[in-house]
């Protein structure tokens, strides 16, 4: 759908009454951090060089130097990658969507015992968001859109929900209003060489 030099955005109907989609926000890989002293200990003259030097590029230096500059950089920031699911009922489309993402935010309407509710309105349940985020090996997942019929003081609350969920992916979360989450930056685990 969108894409610019920092990220991508894409997207996939998900299965609801009415149209309904799932969108994936991919942010580019970045070169890892340039480490200045060692390029000056190197008597590597700044300015355009060290652009290309930090973009990892291969550099032949006035004096015939040939300096690779990943050899000058840390180790790769990996993209981070956040889904959000929509209105849907557990389909394939919302695993492919999600698969290998660091943030997996999917509705769950409904408590496992009101599943046969879910079918007929095309909501999920904390099972099938939680089935989701494992069958697509998501770091974590964040359920929202709750139903009210959940509320405190109910039979079922949305702790319960919570733990039905945890009980297939331990590392979820209920969202709230104004709640907010930092995705973390991870790093390609690539040796630097010094």
């Amino acid at each position: 759908m969108f894409e610019d030099e920092e990220f991508s955005v894409s997207c996939l109907p998900l299965k609801h009454r009415v149209p309904a989609f799932g969108y994936r926000v991919t942010e580019k890989d970045r070169a890892g951090h340039f480490d200045v002293d060692r390029a000056k200990a190197l008597k590597i003259p700044s300015g355009p060089i060290y652009g290309q030097l930090k973009r990892g590029d291969r550099v032949t230096l006035p004096d015939g130097r040939q300096i690779n500059g990943a050899d000058l950089c840390g180790p790769t920031e990996i993209g981070r990658k956040v889904v959000y699911c929509t209105d849907t009922v557990y389909c394939d489309n919302a695993v492919e969507l999600a698969k290998d993402a660091d943030v997996l935010i999917h509705e769950a309407t409904f408590a496992h015992q009101d599943a046969e509710l879910a079918y007929q309105r095309l909501h999920s349940t904390t099972t099938m968001a939680a089935q989701v985020a494992l069958g697509a090996q998501v770091k974590k997942l964040i359920m929202t859109h709750f139903s009210p019929r959940y509320a405190p003081g109910n039979p079922i609350e949305l702790k319960n929900l919570l733990e039905e969920a945890r009980s297939i992916f331990p590392n979820t979360d209920l969202a709230s209003d104004f709640w907010t989450y930092d995705v973390p930056r991870r790093s390609a685990n690539i040796p630097v060489k010094v």
